[in-house]
């Protein structure tokens, strides 16, 4: 298998807990807090090891937050290394209301990183030994980090040879495909910023695709549909391929499940097709947990038979 490095460069201490409902002016009695690593990153790593795979996970970290994030990181068996920052590494809050089964997501924008912290980030990787063979930055920037900062990561990954996959958002994205990058994973919104324009139907909404790998630095565009899948475009042209309909409990870490399947597939040396499949099971299997919990590699595996066996799943 061929190794993967992710990077994160705004890490987050998720907690989540439960609450019977959201009223304002009162103290509301939580229930049990849950804490987790998270970020863009650092959860494509723990996907990866729940799927049996093997990455490392590099990303900032400081203050009493900072620790506590690596001895979760510990105990969960995922590999890592942290360039240590300043301030503290943020958290982020999940609210569950009992009463509607809503969520209430509230993110914190994360500590002012200075130059020479995120630089000393993007320095580590030429100390790793073996180099990345797959390189994944994923997740938003944190104050103090400059949007062309996932474009500094595509360079260096070229100087690295290895394949880059960004997952981010806004300007930090569309500086990016303007370097060689092999992978992006906009969302339709995303999409609209990247070709400034909104498609007129699904035909254009391929061409767009398209010309983000042909006339852009990216070699594969997977572009996010929800429940309709992805819609994936190579060189060799597009092709729609449906996500499994499973019972909806949370969409947190879909998306950072979709790439880690992906990757970890690719990295074990599947076609991109294959891994896409592969993909598109991790993140079906991760709306159906509750909260802000990752997917389950028995159903990521349940549901990838169906998938390759052209069934639905209710």
């Amino acid at each position: 298998m061929k190794s993967i490095v992710t990077l994160t460069v705004n890490p987050a201490l998720d907690i989540s807990a439960s609450v019977s409902r959201v009223v304002p002016d009162r103290k509301l009695r939580c229930g049990t807090p849950v804490y987790e690593p998270g970020g863009g990153g650092i959860n494509v790593s723990r996907v990866i090891a729940r799927l049996g795979g093997r990455s490392l996970a590099l990303c900032t970290g400081g203050g009493y937050t900072g620790h506590f994030f690596q001895e979760l990181l510990g105990r969960e068996g995922v590999p890592h290394r942290t360039v240590p920052i300043e301030e503290p590494t943020r958290e982020s809050f999940m609210i569950f209301e009992e009463s509607t089964g809503q969520q209430y997501r509230f993110g914190m924008p994360g500590p002012t990183i200075r130059e020479e912290e995120w630089g000393r980030l993007i320095d580590a990787l030429f100390a790793l030994d073996p180099r990345p063979d797959y390189l994944v930055g994923s997740g938003a920037l944190a104050p103090g980090v400059p949007e062309d900062f996932y474009a500094r990561l595509a360079r260096a990954g070229k100087r690295l040879n290895a394949r880059v996959v960004v997952d981010t958002s806004g300007e930090a994205l569309c500086q990016a495909v303007r370097e060689p990058v092999y992978l992006i994973k906009p969302n339709y919104r995303e999409l609209i910023d990247l070709v400034g324009r909104e498609p007129r139907d699904e035909t254009e909404q391929e061409t767009l695709a398209l010309s983000l790998v042909r006339e852009g630095g990216c070699e594969v565009v997977l572009l996010s549909l929800g429940a309709a899948g992805v819609l994936l475009a190579t060189r060799e042209g597009t092709e729609r391929l449906r996500a499994p309909v499973v019972p909806v409990r949370s969409k947190v870490g879909a998306g950072d499940s979709t790439v880690a399947g992906v990757v970890l597939s690719l990295a074990q040396g599947r076609p991109i097709r294959d891994a896409v499949l592969f993909g598109l099971a991790a993140g079906a299997a991760a709306v159906m947990t509750p909260g802000s919990e990752l997917c389950r590699r028995d159903d990521v595996e349940r549901l990838h038979r169906c998938i390759l066996s052209g069934a639905s799943t209710g």
